[in-house]
């Protein structure tokens, strides 16, 4: 595997390099190996620019200035052994002293050597970026030194609890992300809402548009069909339980859209206990300084239904309610 430095001058495949005599940062030409075979390009991408910002590295593919055998690719594209990737001039920010991943491993609710599934607590990220140093995919390859592959399946908020599957093998990796998506996977969310649901609202189908506010943050808004950013996305809601002030819904998504259950609820007139930022912030506020001292969003990922990866036997596998979202509902 070689590395291009300016016009042809070639240097190994390690490290960031840069060209001759400067201190600029020069294309790289990777070939892929086994390892990253069948992922996707921006994935790869986030790997090998570890530091640089998610929205950097998108544009660098929407471009075209990053290459796929010498063709233009898109950032689903699957890479397989042997293609070329072409990474262009990026400089990759020097980690700051102390920033390195603590290890820590997180509630196994299973685990075989082709999956790993945790119940991830509230207020941790699922991986580094976004201001964020590191996040459970950092901790545990921390932890777990020995561990030849260990990748996120699938991502929640960081201010979402529940089950997360990471994969142990490549192989389990892109099968369980072709059921993702595919629709062949159930993922159900527990979800605590302000005021009383209608009974008859069961199905959400509202289409959804990312974009990037004045602060500079990733937000999503109820979209409409016939806009060209906007994406189907369908949520099935089922009413649990029933208090004075909440509903506790559980909501099955059939489409993985970016805060697809927070914004679906939101315009619904029902916005998450405790959302930070689509939520009813004064009732928040309310909640956090009041006697219960409930200062995170009620949002967790309770169910998942899925194929294994390698026998295909039907797993479901849940987690229960963490402890400061039950007491919420029987104070």
């Amino acid at each position: 595997m070689k590395r291009i430095i300016g016009a042809g001058l070639e240097a190994p495949a390690t490290g960031l390099t840069t060209a001759v005599g400067t201190d600029k940062p020069a294309v790289r030409r990777v070939v892929v190996d086994e390892g990253s075979a069948g992922q996707r390009l921006d994935n790869f991408l986030l790997r090998e620019l570890k530091g640089v910002p998610k929205t950097h590295v998108y544009r660098l593919i929407r471009s075209g200035e990053v290459r796929v055998n010498k063709g233009r690719a898109q950032a689903d594209t699957r890479i397989e052994i042997g293609d070329e990737v072409r990474i262009p001039p990026v400089r990759v920010p020097e980690k700051a002293a102390g920033a390195e991943a603590p290890a820590r491993e997180f509630p196994v609710v299973f685990e075989d050597e082709h999956l790993l599934v945790i119940d991830k607590p509230a207020g941790v990220a699922v991986h580094g970026g976004s201001g964020v140093s590191y996040g459970v995919i950092e901790a545990l390859r921390r932890a777990r030194p020995t561990a030849k592959f260990l990748e996120l399946v699938h991502r929640l908020d960081k201010e979402t609890s529940g089950l997360l599957m990471i994969a142990k093998k490549r192989s389990a990796l892109t099968n369980l992300q072709d059921q993702l998506r595919d629709r062949e996977t159930g993922k159900t969310y527990a979800a605590l809402v302000w005021g009383d649901w209608p009974d008859k609202l069961k199905v959400i189908d509202v289409p959804l548009v990312k974009f990037v506010g004045s602060d500079g943050e990733r937000w999503v808004r109820p979209g409409k069909a016939d806009e060209p950013e906007a994406k189907r996305s369908i949520s099935l809601v089922k009413v649990i339980q029933r208090t004075p002030r909440f509903s506790l819904l559980d909501v099955t998504i059939k489409t993985g859209r970016t805060h697809q259950i927070r914004v679906h609820l939101q315009q619904a007139g029902h916005a998450i206990v405790g959302d930070p930022k689509y939520g009813d912030f004064e009732r928040n506020r309310e909640l956090a300084r009041s006697a219960l001292k409930f200062d995170r969003m009620f949002l967790h990922a309770r169910r998942l239904r899925f194929t294994h990866p390698a026998s295909g036997a039907e797993m479901t596998l849940e987690a229960p309610l963490p402890p400061e979202c039950a007491k919420l509902m029987n104070p």
